[in-house]
């Protein structure tokens, strides 16, 4: 009896001339791997093991059987991570397919073989279908830091709650000994504690060996989260430094809105499909005479909160755009939750523009730079004239930090200093 769950190929059929396609059904052990003509119907199917050899395997079952086109695969970013990349290298077009919602799970079944022809099914209607992460480049090994510093980060937070849980019920001595202290300076005494050695039963004396041992874990944490860091700011950099002289957008922040639009942004055809990358893009939610539309929960989550980081910043820094459009859109009657919604999706499209034009620098610093020099005045002496931090003024002329307001006010002291010479 043949089994429900197989997908055989098309007996006695002639296959019609054009490039074939397949489809590859990923896990951590075995891929499972189906081509089917330009038609739709199976050809041949196939399951290969997550090894060097069983990606080369899969490679020659694909030429074996003619002319692929394109190869669909299921979680580019997982388990199909390995064979996407060498495929690609092969010279296949990798195209990454959702897997199936559970309703057409329930009316097909669901096995290895039929995973793989409906991924191969999705690259041919291209529903469900995308161009995929190539997962090849600097933006791979800021991915692998990002996701060290989430764990390290997450780790440290978890650690300063359980200092200060452990300070509430610990016994009175200890409480009121730490009782005035918060936040680093709280770790940083516990750390220097010497409480006894012994193995005692004591809870007190347990109490403060815990701290001490909590204290040390949460400065290792942050050790290693700024050892990361430090990796992380001069590979931010040569990606693409025209994020980092954006307003409000750090090295961590770049790195995470990198990520989310992977080695490749190009992938992402418009403003709207990065928008809704990040979870940005309102969702139409229309029915009958009634039309409106709903907050979107989906996107990477992690680049959302970042273009959230970039307007705090932004707000709390008086940025001049930002203060401006937060002014009007009150007067419309707008909250500062909903303003805030939508300046998010504003700042989308001038991420996905440095996105894609990575090697543009901040002309007007250097422009600022330039006339400063010409006149011979220090940058400490325009800093104290315009009441700046030393550091900010440089920062806007060598490009890391864009700066509206300083600009105005530098290129005005720098014109009226050329007009008093002229003069």
């Amino acid at each position: 009896m043949t089994s429900m769950t197989a997908v055989t190929p098309a007996a006695g059929l002639s296959a019609p001339q054009g490039l074939m396609v397949a489809g590859i059904d990923t896990h951590k052990h075995t891929h499972h791997v189906a081509i089917v003509d330009p038609l739709g119907r199976p050809v041949a199917d196939r399951e290969f093991p997550t090894t060097p050899l069983g990606y080369a395997g899969i490679i020659d079952f694909l030429r074996l059987h003619g002319q692929v086109d394109q190869v669909g695969v299921e979680g580019t970013g997982s388990y199909g991570a390995g064979i996407a990349r060498d495929l690609s290298a092969a010279g296949f077009t990798v195209v990454e397919v959702m897997r199936q919602n559970r309703q057409a799970r329930r009316l097909r079944g669901k096995s290895d073989p039929i995973d793989a022809h409906q991924a191969a099914l999705a690259v041919l209607t291209g529903a469900g279908a995308t161009v995929p992460k190539t997962a090849d480049g600097h933006v791979e090994s800021l991915r692998i830091l990002i996701s060290e510093r989430r764990s390290a980060a997450k780790a440290k937070a978890q650690t300063m709650n359980q200092i200060q849980a452990l300070l509430i019920t610990a016994p009175e001595p200890v409480r009121t000994a730490y009782r005035a202290l918060a936040g680093v300076k709280l770790v940083a005494t516990l750390a220097r504690t010497r409480p006894s050695a012994g193995s005692g039963f004591d809870p007190e004396l347990v109490a403060r060996q815990t701290l001490k041992r909590l204290a040390s874990r949460y400065l290792a944490l942050q050790n290693e989260i700024d050892t990361i860091e430090e990796q992380l700011n001069p590979i931010v950099r040569a990606v693409n430094p025209t994020l980092l002289s954006l307003s409000g957008v750090g090295t961590v922040t770049a790195a995470t809105l990198l990520v989310a639009a992977g080695d490749n942004p190009e992938r992402l055809a418009t403003r709207s499909s990065f928008a809704a990358l990040a979870g940005v893009a309102p969702l139409p939610a229309s029915s009958g005479q009634r039309t409106r539309h709903r907050l979107s929960r989906g996107g990477n989550r992690q680049a959302n909160a970042a273009l959230h980081r970039i307007v705090l910043l932004r707000r709390r820094h008086h940025e001049p755009r930002t203060m401006a459009y937060f002014a009007r859109r009150r007067a419309e009657g707008l909250t500062d939750r909903d303003i805030t919604r939508c300046l998010k999706r504003h700042i989308a499209n001038e991420i996905y523009a440095a996105l894609l034009n990575p090697g543009r620098d901040n002309p007007v610093g250097r422009e600022l730079r330039m006339e400063r020099q010409r006149l011979g005045i220090p940058i400490s002496v325009l800093a104290a004239t315009l009441s700046v931090p030393y550091q900010r003024l440089r920062r806007l002329e060598i490009g890391i930090r864009a700066d509206p307001e300083l600009e105005q006010r530098a290129t005005r002291a720098l014109t009226q200093i050329t007009t008093q010479t002229a003069a």
